[in-house]
């Protein structure tokens, strides 16, 4: 009696890519099979003591064990703030323009839900990271792809980009109502400049548009690149929000901590329907990660090498097994143009035999859309022993498709 019942957001989101991926692996893993597992960014290292210890203490307290705020603990809030000034040189008002939020992917998609009207327009950069573009189909709005473009050093072609972003301006009816941004990016982990988020800022103030920046991978950056954050440019609170996680930096992935800033208006909207969806982290949670922003940021320097070191033993083994990738600037990821001699086979299915075959796990392009096609994303969670084994699996796999 129920089969005629529909539930029509449901029906609006396509099966998850990445699930075919799931699956095998861990069919693969229940039969006894070694996976190398790439295609998660699901950071491997322990969380720094003195956060650990900071949630011991703070737990074993029983005033902690009752509801939090919904927007977050005052201290909390005010340790982002001294993030943001510390590192950007930008002045916060831990009230109006900070909310700390169960993970940026929770509090972007609450975002999404508290500022969007059903039939409004998001532009967003593909190949995309799945939430950007899905938060707003599932909130009744209509999204716009524009494709990126970048050079072999993973850098934004800036003009390309606002020559494609100036197009769906004009020709989207109704007119977009925001632009969601994410640099370092992921997949792609292509990098900006402080210049294009300048001339972003000004189009936005033209156009009449919100900002969603998106800076998840801020802090994990190489050869000499520092990722810059839109609140930088004078007058970016006007039109921009700007959302940063703990999972990466900090190793705090399962504690789902991360925080949104920016524009009064927007945090605003977040605030209250925070409020009535929630009723905030566990404290303790939050006390450990004020200590995360404010106490020793050493740690920091460890997990950064860590990646440093996994992307040029990968990108180095790899190339000498016969696929030639190119290291990227900033992120977690590398993003890999498949070889030529499997391009036949597209990413989804390149990535199944990978798996099947070689043992390796990554995540087909596709899945972030169809500019994503012909590339995959390699995640840096494994240890160098193991990253060099992938290489060594990878060369015989290919070897059967360069000798047809």
């Amino acid at each position: 009696m129920f089969d005629e019942i529909v539930f029509d957001k449901m029906h609006r989101l396509p099966k998850y890519v990445f699930a075919a991926i799931n699956e095998i692996k861990m069919e693969l893993r229940r039969s006894g099979v070694d996976v190398i597992d790439f295609s998660m960014g699901n950071p491997d290292g322990p969380t720094p003591d003195h956060i650990v210890e900071k949630l011991v203490e703070s737990v074993k307290k029983p005033k902690t064990h009752g509801y939090s705020a919904s927007k977050g603990i005052y201290k909390l809030r005010l340790a982002v703030c001294k993030w943001y000034k510390r590192k950007y040189g930008v002045d916060l008002d831990p009230e109006s323009e900070t909310v700390a939020v169960m993970g940026s992917k929770e509090g972007y998609v609450h975002l999404v839900q508290a500022i969007t009207n059903f039939g409004d327009v998001a532009i967003v950069v593909e190949p995309v990271y799945p939430i950007h573009y899905y938060a707003f189909i599932i909130v009744g709005a209509n999204v716009q792809k524009i494709p990126m473009s970048w050079n072999d050093s993973f850098e934004l072609d800036e003009d390309a980009f606002f020559e494609n972003l100036r197009r769906a301006l004009k020709e989207s009816i109704p007119k977009p109502k925001f632009v969601v941004v994410n640099f370092p990016h992921n997949p792609t982990t292509v990098t900006c400049t402080l210049n294009f988020y300048e001339r972003l800022v000004a189009l936005a103030k033209e156009e009449r548009f919100y900002i969603i920046s998106d800076i998840a991978y801020a802090e994990l950056t190489f050869d000499g690149y520092k990722t810059p954050s839109i609140l930088q440019v004078e007058g970016a609170k006007d039109v921009a929000v700007e959302s940063y996680t703990l999972s990466k930096s900090y190793n705090m992935a399962g504690w789902r901590v991360g925080f949104i800033v920016g524009n009064k208006k927007m945090i605003t909207a977040l605030q209250k329907i925070k409020s009535w969806i929630d009723y905030g982290m566990f404290t303790p949670i939050q006390v450990a990660a004020t200590v995360a922003l404010d106490g020793p940021q050493e740690c920091l320097d460890g997990v950064i090498e860590k990646y440093n070191k996994r992307r040029d033993v990968l990108v180095k083994s790899f190339n000498q097994a016969g696929w030639e990738v190119k290291p990227p600037k900033a992120s977690m990821f590398i993003w890999a143009e498949i070889p030529d001699c499997v391009k036949h086979l597209g990413s989804l299915e390149f990535s199944k035999r990978l798996l099947t075959e070689a043992k390796i796990a990554v995540s087909p392009g596709i899945g972030f859309g169809e500019f994503g096609e012909n590339y995959v994303r390699i995640a840096l969670i494994e240890n160098e022993k193991r990253i060099r084994q992938a290489a060594r699996n990878l060369k015989i796999f290919l070897k059967q498709f360069k000798e047809k």
